[in-house]
């Protein structure tokens, strides 16, 4: 069940932060939303924890700021698994996103 609220979440953060940046960061319908959400999630749970191993050196020199770096990936690669509608101007908006997105999820989790 939490898995499933999660999902819907990240759906509409992903709505409503591309409705906020529209040049920047396209959705284009909330079925797209949703296949993004699922397959970040899948992303989230298969290849993130293998990158943060790999990149554990450079996460501890970064005091753990290269962990933005690493969910932006995860959000392009979301991006290039889902298709061109679903997609982000910049890896830099990327990062912006996945950060929004971050603090979202850590109050609606907390409530």
């Amino acid at each position: 069940m939490k898995f499933i609220i999660r999902l819907i979440i990240n759906t509409i953060l992903f709505i409503a932060v591309a409705n906020f940046f529209q040049n920047s960061f396209y959705v284009s319908n909330a079925k797209v939303a949703l296949i993004a959400a699922f397959v970040l999630a899948i992303i989230n749970a298969t290849i993130k924890p293998i990158i943060k191993f790999i990149s554990w050196p450079i996460n501890v020199l970064t005091l753990g700021l290269f962990s933005i770096v690493v969910n932006g990936f995860m959000l392009e690669i979301t991006s290039f698994v889902v298709g061109n509608n679903f997609y982000f101007s910049s890896f830099g908006m990327a990062m912006l996103v996945s950060i929004i997105i971050s603090l979202c999820n850590v109050v609606v989790s907390d409530v």
